[in-house]
């Protein structure tokens, strides 16, 4: 068996308004579909990620859990464009935290439910060259 790509994330959420408030409203995420329970998202693919409501009662998932730690979507090429993603989360009062990881530059921080999100840029090709270098981390001024 060979996998060829990876097709698309599903996340579980507590409120589907607030998460449709959060990654159509405020992340600008492309709405394909709706049905009972789910929102569909599209960047190109029939569908690439993809949200469905468990339920306000459900417990959010503790960080030391096993299971998805973060989604991850890349927002340009451009220094520019992660700047302005933080100064748009900041303004939505969405903490977040940036890390160089020298072949990204990269936004952390979580959906209403506590869900793992990270906004990035493609910083370099040196991965290509050296696959170690994914690992790295340090802090990023923005």
């Amino acid at each position: 068996m060979k996998i060829e790509a990876l097709g698309h994330v599903v996340i579980k959420v507590s409120d589907m308004a607030k998460a449709n408030e959060f990654y159509e409203g405020l992340l600008g995420l492309p709405v394909c579909a709706k049905a009972e329970g789910m929102t569909f998202y599209s960047l190109g693919n029939h569908h690439d990620f993809a949200v469905a409501e468990v339920g306000q009662d459900a417990q959010p998932a503790d960080q030391q859990s096993v299971g998805l730690a973060h989604v991850a979507f890349k927002i340009g090429d451009d220094l520019d464009k992660l700047r302005e993603a933080k100064a748009r989360l900041d303004d939505a009062e969405v903490e977040t935290m940036a890390i160089n990881h020298n072949v990204t530059q990269s936004l952390y921080f979580s959906d209403p439910d506590g869900n793992g999100v990270e906004l990035y840029i493609d910083a370099s090709d040196v991965w290509k060259e050296d696959s170690t270098r994914v690992a790295h981390i340090e802090p990023l001024e923005l």
